[in-house]
C-alpha cells in the first residue's frame, strides 16, 4: 500500500432526504478547516440542480425504474466522485461527497473509483417524523418548487423519499463507517477497519452540539410579571411590546432566518416586532419551549402559594430543581422536553450562522445550564433578565456567552 493512502481522507455521506447530511457536511467542513486541513464539499442536488435545473424537482426523476433518469443521476454522482478524486490528487486533504448513496451498488461504486486513500462513510438517521415533516416544509421552499404550491411541493419531495426508501441498504460490508442519530448527535453503530485521517476531530464533530450563534431571548415584559403569578397565558404590558420594540431595532442588520418562541402569547408578542425588521425570517412556534407548567398553582402568584398552599410553597423551596407541582411540572421534568426543543431548533436550523429562541424563565435556565454545565440544584437561580440576552456560541473550536443589553 502506498504510503500516503492514509495522509488524506473521501467521506461519503449517506441516508434518506432531509436526514441533516449536509448539516453534518457543512459541520465537518468548518470544524476540520479550524484545524487547518483543507476540505471541500461535492454536494451531488447542487450538481443536479446546475446541470438539470426544474426538470429534476418532479418525483418520477428519483424512480429507480426510470433507466433515462436513473442514468443522469448515476452520471453526475460520477462526476462528483471524479471531481472530489481531482481534488485530493491536487492539495485538497478530505473531499465529503454529500448525496443520499443508500443503495450498495452506488457505495460500491464509490469504492471501486476511490482507492488512493481511504473512504469513511458517515450515514444520517432521524425516524422522528415530528421533525421530519418539518424539514420536509423547509425543503419545499427550495427554488426548484417555486411553481408548486406548499401542498404539490411537499408531497413531491415525500415522494422523492419513498422512492430512495426502495433502494435503501444497510451499511455493513464497508470498511469504515459511522451510523449518526444526526438529531442527537450520537453514534449509534461504527466500523473502522483502517486508519483514519483525522478521525478524532471527525468523531468529536459528529457528536457535538453546533451552534454557531444563538441569541437566547426571554420574553418581554406581561401583565403576570407585574402581578409576580406563575404560569398562564398573559399578554405582554405596554413596557413589554417597548422590550419588543428595543429588540427588534437591536438586531434588524443582523439576518436571523430562523426565530423559534413556545406557544405561550407573549413569546409570540416578543417575536412579531423582530421578525418584522428580518428578511425571510421564518418564525416557528415549539411547544417544547412553552413555561414550566405550576399545575395546580397555576394563575397563583407566590405570596398567595405561600398562604394558601403552604405545604407545595416550602417544600418547593427545600429543593426547587427536583419538585414537581401537583398535577403540573417541575424543574426536572422540564428538562426532557426543554433538551428536546434546542435539538429540533438546531437541527430545523440546519447551517444557518445566526438563530433566536424567544423562551421563559425557567426553559432558558435549562437551555442555559445545557451549555453552561451548571449544576442542577443552580439551574432554578440563573439569572435570566428581560432586559438583555444572551449570545451563546458552542463549536469545536470556541465557547462564548455574553449576557448583552439591546
Amino acid at each position: 500500500m502506498q504510503q500516503n493512502y492514509f495522509n488524506k481522507l473521501y467521506i461519503a455521506m449517506v441516508g434518506l432526504p432531509a436526514r441533516g447530511k449536509s448539516t453534518v457536511a457543512a459541520k465537518l467542513r468548518e470544524g476540520l478547516r479550524k484545524e487547518h486541513i483543507k476540505v471541500r464539499i461535492f454536494n451531488n442536488g447542487d450538481l443536479r440542480r446546475r446541470l438539470l435545473c426544474e426538470s429534476s424537482s418532479r418525483p418520477d426523476f428519483y424512480n429507480p425504474d426510470n433507466r433515462v433518469n436513473a442514468e443522469q443521476r448515476e452520471q453526475i454522482a460520477i462526476t462528483n466522485i471524479k471531481n472530489a478524486s481531482k481534488y485530493l490528487q491536487s492539495d485538497g486533504q478530505v473531499a465529503v461527497l454529500d448525496a443520499t448513496n443508500v443503495s450498495l451498488k452506488r457505495r460500491r461504486t464509490i469504492q471501486r473509483l476511490l482507492t488512493d486513500h481511504p473512504v469513511l462513510f458517515v450515514e444520517c438517521i432521524n425516524n422522528d417524523q415530528e421533525i421530519l415533516k418539518a424539514s420536509i416544509t423547509k425543503k419545499t421552499e427550495q427554488p426548484e418548487f417555486a411553481k408548486l404550491d406548499f401542498h404539490e411541493a411537499f408531497e413531491s419531495f415525500n415522494k422523492r423519499i419513498q422512492y430512495y426508501e426502495f433502494i435503501t441498504q444497510p451499511l455493513g460490508e464497508e470498511r469504515n463507517y459511522y451510523v449518526l442519530d444526526s438529531l442527537n448527535n450520537q453514534i449509534l453503530e461504527e466500523k473502522i477497519s483502517e486508519n483514519i485521517f483525522c478521525n478524532v476531530q471527525i468523531r468529536d464533530l459528529l457528536v457535538s452540539d453546533w451552534v454557531k450563534n444563538l441569541f437566547l431571548v426571554r420574553h418581554g415584559e406581561s401583565y403576570f410579571n407585574l402581578e409576580n403569578r406563575i404560569g398562564g397565558d398573559s399578554e405582554l404590558t405596554p413596557t413589554g411590546w417597548e422590550q419588543a420594540g428595543a429588540l427588534a431595532e437591536h438586531f434588524k442588520q443582523t439576518n436571523i432566518p430562523n426565530i423559534y418562541s413556545s406557544t405561550k402569547k407573549r413569546t409570540i408578542q416578543t417575536a412579531i416586532p423582530i421578525s418584522g425588521m428580518q428578511k425571510n425570517t421564518e418564525v416557528m412556534q415549539l411547544k417544547e419551549f412553552s413555561e414550566i407548567h405550576a399545575g395546580i398553582c397555576e394563575f397563583m402568584s407566590y405570596d398567595e402559594i405561600r398562604r394558601e398552599k403552604p405545604e407545595v410553597f416550602y417544600s418547593r423551596t427545600k429543593d426547587k430543581y427536583n419538585y414537581i407541582y401537583p398535577e403540573g411540572e417541575g424543574y426536572v421534568t422540564l428538562k426532557h422536553r426543554v433538551d428536546r426543543g434546542l435539538k429540533k431548533a438546531i437541527y430545523l436550523s440546519g447551517n444557518a450562522t445566526y438563530i433566536m429562541i424567544i423562551g421563559h424563565q425557567a426553559v432558558n435556565r435549562m437551555i442555559l445550564a445545557h451549555f453552561l454545565y451548571r449544576r442542577k440544584e443552580d439551574v432554578p437561580y440563573i439569572y435570566t433578565p428581560q432586559d438583555r440576552y444572551f449570545h451563546i456560541v458552542s463549536t469545536q473550536s470556541k465557547k462564548l456567552f455574553e449576557l448583552k443589553r439591546y
